[in-house]
Formats: C-alpha cells, structure tokens, sequence
C-alpha cells in the first residue's frame, strides 16, 4: 500500500504513529468517533470482532472497546476523553483490563489534511521508558497496520457521494 503506517519511538516514553488517507479529515475523524464506523475498522489482526464499542465524545466523557477473537477470547479497554477539536485533535487516556504494559497511556491524536489528504498522527505517552519499549517490541504495529488498511478500505467506500 502507498499509505504506509509508520511507527517511532521518541523520547524516552512516546511511541509516534502516523498514517495518511486519500479522503478528506472529516471523513477520517468520523471514522474515529462514530461507533458504528469504529466497530468496522479498529479490530487488529484477521479474526477479531468488536462486541462493545461505546464513545461518549465529550471532555470528560468516557470510551469502551472490546474485542474478541475466534476462540471467544476478550480484550478489553478504555479511557476518558481529555481535549476534543474535532476535527482537528483528539486526546485520551488508555488502560486495558488485562494490562499488557503498566500503568495509564495519553494518546494525541492529530487529523491534518493537505490537498484532500488527511494524515493522522498518534502519539502515545506511556508512563515509563520501559512500558514504551514493552509495547514496541509487541505485535502492536501489525495490529494497527492491518486496522488502518481496513479503514482506508472503508473509507473508499464513505466518500462516494460526498461532497469534496
């Protein structure tokens, strides 16, 4: 694909995602903050489904993801939404029930578009080096990798008919 995810480390607890759409952002922020276009998207690897995908998208206001996969195993998370721009910027804490890294995560999540080209770009703040390290070393960027192809897929299929 031309829209490759690229994912960084920085600093000493920072993981900085980015990856770019051929569609404009407030298709690509709508995708991010509508749970009936989350739930299609945000799945990780083949095989995942997401039962529960609920946003309250409001400062101070609460999100919940679970995903399951084949087997019927769960994974789930959630956090509050800190800052809301929409749709230009989107900050919110992250915690998994079954932490795989410790502690609380903050994401930041940037929606820039250029040309009719929206790149979206995360920032995750863990709260140590060593979580940050722990999460670049999991399949984590194959999981995304494989989110964000899907999303751009629906994201094809949303912009038809839309205005540019």
């Amino acid at each position: 694909m031309k829209n490759t995810l690229k994912v960084v480390g920085r600093g000493e607890r920072e993981i900085v995602i980015t990856r770019a759409f051929d569609t404009q952002r407030q298709l690509v922020w709508e995708a991010h903050t509508k749970p009936e276009l989350v739930r299609r998207w945000l799945l990780g690897p083949p095989g995942w489904s997401m039962p529960v995908c609920e946003i309250d998208l409001r400062v101070g206001g609460r999100y919940r993801y679970v995903w399951r996969n084949q087997d019927g195993t769960e994974m789930g998370m959630g956090g509050e939404y800190r800052e809301i721009v929409a749709p230009e910027r989107l900050v919110a804490t992250e915690r998994f029930d079954q932490p795989w890294y410790p502690g609380e995560a903050l994401d930041s999540t940037v929606f820039t578009e250029h040309a009719g080209k929206t790149t979206v770009t995360m920032t995750i703040l863990y709260e140590s080096r060593e979580a940050r390290d722990g999460v670049l070393k999991s399949p984590m960027q194959a999981g995304m990798a494989a989110g964000y192809d899907r999303l751009e897929a629906l994201l094809a299929t949303q912009s038809q008919g839309r205005p540019t």
